[in-house]
């Protein structure tokens, strides 16, 4: 399976093979020219990757280390999961997790798509506006009948008094 996606001015392609079990198996990534300082650390990057995997590391040790590496490359990308990253390792670092780490795993890691962030959001504010008490307000009646309390008494008495009479104009 093979992603592209733009960082900056630069296009990167990142390729993921899968081994018979459906686990991945080897990566390719692809940055500029043959030859050129950044396709060459790409190349030994991917193979590092591949290494490991054939070696049986777990993936998420082998990009662990790359999540939030900076270096330009940097910014924002065309990939709707991956909307902005700190550089191209970071990218690949979160697509191989995105496309072949179990939901709980990259949850633990904070490695989550636009849509799932969203989500969680969404479940996260639904849980905090639901531990908000519910305001009763009492309107209180103008009938000392209805409401023998003390306070409420009180209260109606004090705005009798005063507040709400109408002042008398002067002459």
């Amino acid at each position: 399976m093979t992603t592209a996606v733009t960082i900056g001015a630069e296009r990167f392609y990142l390729t993921a093979n899968a081994r018979s079990d459906g686990t991945l198996g080897e990566v390719f990534i692809s940055w500029g020219k043959q030859g050129q300082t950044q396709a060459g650390l790409m190349d030994i990057y991917a193979v590092a990757l591949s290494v490991g995997l054939q070696h049986g590391v777990p993936l998420l040790d082998l990009i662990r280390q790359g999540l939030d590496l900076y270096f330009v490359p940097n910014g924002h990308t065309d990939d709707p999961d991956i909307p902005r990253v700190r550089s191209v390792v970071d990218w690949v670092a979160r697509r191989l997790a995105i496309d072949w780490l179990p939901y709980e795993v990259r949850v633990a890691e904070g490695i989550l798509t636009v849509d799932e962030r969203v989500t969680a959001a969404g479940d996260w504010l639904a849980a905090e506006t639901a531990k908000i008490p519910t305001v009763q307000t009492q309107v209180p009646s103008a009938d000392p009948a209805a409401d023998p309390d003390e306070v409420m008494v009180a209260f109606r008495a004090e705005l009798a008094s005063g507040i709400g009479t109408p002042v008398q104009p002067r002459r």
